[in-house]
């Protein structure tokens, strides 16, 4: 047993009973659903695998963030907490997975994939380059690759200091991370604009990137503050946590959704203004139909709502708050993707059924099964860790 593990008041408990029924139960019912999707109308269920695996990406990719930005960055507040970030980076294991279904319909999905198309389209004939199945491949398998491969060896060093309490782990994870964040930027870029942008591959924007990368933040943040707050209350965590902690997960959710909206406003009104038939067709889309609904509707769900319920000091500290928030904005992302997706699958109207549900579920059941089992033979809290004690004595 380290010197750390004694200065800190942490018995390993087993997960609450309802967290893994939730788990184990959403998976099972979600896998169901989806396989008899995939039975009834595999290109509808294929539009929906691509929002399931973008939504499980900006989970994974965004927890390996927190985790990654805490180290560069020096934080001492989240330390009691990235124990639960490191578990749901885990779902970057999945991914791949997940990918596969996608893989084998891409060409009812990707009209760039189509070669009478390409040769009688001189906007294609000039992306052929970049995107064509066997450079898309690569990509896809390389970026896999990396974000496992980065997962592995910050995750890993962090659990070795549980036992050793060893402070030159902390130093490699720093040097990890900092190679580790370029890297994410310009994978996350990439892995939006080969996934969803090139779903209608006439149509770009420089800011999509940034846009993904604000649902990526999203995705993770609001996953993490719902599972670090449930588990708190149940006392599968340090004592000594008080709402002060909740402070800056707060904060996070509350900053993070301005951001969302400001860059959708930017890449609107930027294309709008610019008046190019090849972007503005995108957005004509989604104003068309019952889409224009779902527009209207995404602008109170993800930014409206939330932005004047935790607009306030006190609602960024209060727990039940925050859970209600936290997964009222993962849902709000999820919804965000399917905006992005669907329309190149129904441009005149948005349809919504027990597919677009059965993957939803799924994604939910995924996330926490992940989370689960990571849990199953783990520390909830990173107890080897020089900074831990400085984390848990933190006040505003």
């Amino acid at each position: 047993m380290s010197s750390t593990l004694n200065k800190v008041d942490y018995v390993k408990k087993d997960l609450p009973p309802l967290l893994k029924k939730l788990a184990y139960g959403l998976t099972a019912v979600g896998l169901v659903l989806v396989i008899l999707a995939y039975l009834t109308d595999h290109t509808r269920s294929a539009y929906n695998n691509v929002i399931l695996l973008m939504f499980l990406i900006s989970i994974g990719l965004g927890s390996l963030f927190l985790v990654a930005i805490e180290y560069l960055g020096g934080a001492v507040w989240s330390t009691p907490f990235r124990r639960i970030a490191e578990f749901l980076a885990a779902i970057l294991l999945i991914v791949p997975i997940v990918a596969i279904p996608i893989y084998f319909n891409m060409h009812e999905l990707y009209h760039w994939l189509h070669h009478e198309a390409v040769e009688s389209d001189p906007v294609l004939k000039g992306k052929a380059a970049y995107l064509n199945i066997k450079f898309f491949t690569i990509r896809v398998v390389a970026f896999f690759a990396v974000w496992i491969l980065f997962y592995y060896l910050i995750t890993n060093n962090s659990k070795k200091q549980d036992t050793t309490g060893d402070p030159e782990l902390t130093k490699r994870n720093i040097r990890l991370s900092a190679i580790f964040i370029p890297i994410f930027a310009i994978t996350l870029t990439f892995t939006a604009i080969d996934w969803m942008m090139s779903l209608e591959a006439h149509w770009f924007s420089t800011m999509f990137g940034v846009y993904y990368f604000a649902g990526i933040f999203l995705g993770g943040i609001t996953s993490v503050t719902f599972l670090l707050v449930y588990l708190n209350e149940k006392g599968n965590l340090v004592k000594g946590l008080v709402p002060d902690h909740y402070y800056s997960f707060g904060v996070f959710m509350f900053g993070f959704v301005n951001f969302w909206a400001y860059i959708a406003f930017s890449q609107y009104m930027l294309i709008w203004y610019a008046n190019l038939p090849e972007e503005t067709i995108w957005f004509i889309h989604r104003w068309e139909g019952s889409w224009v609904a779902v527009s209207l509707a995404i602008i109170f769900i993800h930014f409206v709502i939330p932005f004047f319920v935790m607009v306030s000091q006190g609602s960024k500290m209060n727990a039940p708050k925050l859970k209600f928030m936290a997964i009222w904005i993962l849902i709000a992302h999820y919804i965000d993707l399917y905006w992005i997706v669907m329309p190149t699958f129904s441009p005149k109207g948005a349809v919504f059924g027990w597919i677009e549900f059965g993957f939803l579920v799924l994604g939910l059941g995924l996330v926490l099964l992940v989370f689960v089992l990571k849990a199953k033979n783990n520390n909830l809290v990173p107890i080897g860790d020089p900074k831990l004690q400085r984390g848990i004595d933190f006040r505003l």
